[in-house]
């Protein structure tokens, strides 16, 4: 088992910084893809299953909510290919009228789809918003 805790950040640079802290000898920059392979495994993350138990999840779906989904599109925004400016603005313009996934949202989604039901089931991560 392997605990997060909410109360130990506000913004997503401190769940970075607060998910890296379980890995070994890798720090994990705040990429979502990044992290997606992360819970593949490999990366100090059990290879066999495991459960994520997030303590404090409701903090962290405030510190996580739709000003920091934002300030990560603006982010996201100065640096995408062009190819993907549209899709980037579409997402950011969802989230000032406070519609759509959250960045918390998105990343429990990431976590479930590593899951039962989910598409790398295999990987058997199991999340617990405690």
């Amino acid at each position: 088992m392997l605990v997060i805790d909410g109360a130990a950040f506000s913004d997503f640079a401190g769940f970075a910084r607060e998910f890296t802290r379980l890995l070994d000898d890798y720090i994990w920059s705040g990429n979502l893809d990044a992290f997606n392979d992360i819970l593949r495994g490999g990366f100090g993350t059990p290879e066999d299953g495991w459960i994520l138990r997030w303590l404090n999840s409701k903090l962290s779906s405030a510190a996580l909510g739709y000003e920091a989904t934002a300030q990560r599109l603006e982010g996201l925004l100065a640096t995408c290919h062009p190819a993907n400016r549209a899709r980037v603005e579409a997402d950011l313009a969802r989230a000032n009228s406070r519609q759509g996934p959250t960045l918390f949202d998105q990343i429990v989604d990431i976590i479930r789809d590593h899951g039962p039901g989910g598409t790398e089931s295999e990987d058997g991560i199991l999340l617990e918003l405690v």
